[in-house]
Order: structure tokens, then sequence, then C-alpha cells
């Protein structure tokens, strides 16, 4: 019996490691990689969520919230007003401006050049790849 019960516990454990917050319910994630982090991003009028997949070592909220600005920002089609949460997920309002609602600009293809390389920093300038 005591088997059982762990094996319970382990699957609700598991199945609770992408679930959305019940403001998210419903929403379809969109998967996206910035970086080193990889998120589900989901969009529910002028808030959106980003939960975090990948493993890190030791993330530090400092480290991975622009990180889930990038995505947000990037899947949304708007700009984060304020960003709330934890290295695991953080929760959007979102600024469309002149009140106007998200603009889905997910999927799009981009052209991108790097410049500026040093030290492994740089620039990264992206056009719509038509």
């Amino acid at each position: 019996m005591l088997r059982y019960s762990v094996l319970l516990v382990i699957c609700l454990l598991v199945a609770g490691c992408n679930t959305p917050g019940p403001a998210f319910r419903g929403a379809e994630p969109i998967r996206i990689s910035v970086y080193q982090s990889t998120f589900d991003v989901r969009v529910d009028g002028d808030r959106a969520q980003a939960i975090r997949l990948n493993m890190e070592w030791a993330p530090r909220p400092a480290v991975v919230a622009p990180r889930a600005v990038a995505a947000i920002e990037r899947v949304s089609g708007c700009a984060v007003s304020r960003l709330e949460g934890d290295q695991a997920v953080f929760v959007a309002r979102l600024d469309c401006g002149a009140g106007s609602p998200p603009r889905p600009i997910f999927p799009l293809d981009l052209e991108c050049d790097a410049y500026d390389l040093k030290d492994g920093y740089g620039a990264l300038e992206c056009r719509p790849y038509p």
C-alpha cells in the first residue's frame, strides 16, 4: 500500500511541472527558447505567464527574468509593463499600446545578424524573414 501511495505522489508532482495557473487554463502554450532558458508562454488578454521548463544550475531571478520578458514579448507582440514571479514561473502585465489587445506575432521567421562580438557578448539585429 505504501508503494502505491509513493507512486501516486510522484505522478502528481510530475503532472504539475508544466501546469498553468488558474487564470491561464485553456490558453494554448507557445514554447520558446531564449539563451539557455526554455519557456512555455501563455497569453490571456493583457496578462501572460512564462513557465521555465529546462533544468539550470542555481538560476537566479535576476538572470532568468530578462529571458522571460524577452520570451513573453516575442510571443505576445506587446511590451511587458510589470513582471512578478520566481525563477520557475513568471506572470507579466502586458502593454500593447492605446488599450489594444495583444497581437500574436508567433510564429515569425527572423533573419538575424550578430555584430560587436566581444568576450562572448554582442548585439543581435533581427528582421522579419519574408
